[in-house]
């Protein structure tokens, strides 16, 4: 049985009105109004949300019902922020382990598992591959080993999708298919605005 305490934390952190502050990030959109990123969420603690309306670098488009207040001023919590100047993304993005995974959806690229994730050299460095997007695919630790030093042709392991260099909007794209744990209410409308609508 839970403690009355463990409760009373739980039923707070349902209630906007006394959820605690940490629970309470601001999405945030370029100037165009799309998110900045969807997979991480872009995404600012309260803190540095308040601080960019002080300085007037973004507008709010929605807010919380929680309220955070001095001796003089009371504000309530900014849920939705956008930029004033615009951020163009870069074309293409950083080669890191999480960007990889993202490309192949967390899925090994052998036999499909989302599980015990690594990665792969297609060719392998031994035979000359290098670490690039082109020639690295996100494989499961057991399909890595099985595979070892040889080529997906050599171990008889073809892969699903060749390896590609991905576009910053390939990888967004992939990214809406992972929504996050937490989804504030004022968010849907700026994060799936595009989805199909059922009838």
């Amino acid at each position: 049985m839970f403690h009355p305490d463990v409760l009373a934390i739980q039923e707070a952190a349902r209630d906007p009105e006394t959820r605690h502050l940490d629970g309470c990030p601001a999405l945030v959109l370029n100037a165009d109004y799309t998110p900045l990123s969807y997979y991480p969420l872009s995404v600012w603690p309260w803190q540095t949300a308040i601080k960019a309306v002080f300085l007037d670098r973004v507008d709010i488009v929605d807010h919380y019902e929680r309220e955070v207040r001095s001796a003089s001023f009371a504000m309530k919590l900014p849920s939705v922020i956008a930029l004033k100047h615009y951020v163009k993304p870069s074309e293409h993005p950083a080669f890191t382990r999480f960007n990889l995974f993202l490309r192949d959806r967390f899925q090994c690229q052998y036999c499909g598992v989302s599980k015990d994730l690594t990665f792969d050299h297609v060719v392998p460095r031994a035979q000359g591959g290098r670490t690039t997007w082109e020639n690295v695919a996100t494989a499961c630790a057991p399909c890595n080993l099985k595979k070892g030093g040889r080529t997906p042709k050599q171990a008889h392991m073809p892969l699903h999708i060749s390896p590609i260099r991905p576009t910053s909007w390939q990888l967004q794209d992939h990214g809406k298919s992972f929504p996050p744990n937490y989804l504030h209410q004022s968010w849907r409308d700026w994060l799936y605005w595009d989805i199909e609508l059922l009838a």
